[in-house]
């Protein structure tokens, strides 16, 4: 079974997300918009982070998920 990894720093205004192992992390890369691709040795995408990401105190984060079968 496939995971997703979501964690939100709320010290550090960031949220990650690991789409693979964040063990085989290997090079970041900064795409802008203070976004940062995390990569694996082979240049695959494994995650990926969002800076200056900030969730209202008086408000939740709510994550959604959706499956699409090709």
């Amino acid at each position: 079974m496939e995971q997703v990894k979501v964690y939100y720093d709320h010290v550090g205004n960031t949220i990650t997300v690991w789409l693979g192992d964040p063990k085989e992390e290997h090079l970041c890369e900064e795409i802008g918009d203070d976004v940062i691709l995390m990569k694996d040795k082979a240049g695959k995408v494994i995650g990926f982070e969002k800076i200056n990401f900030k969730v209202p105190a008086e408000e939740q984060m709510r994550i959604a998920f959706e499956a699409v079968h090709e």
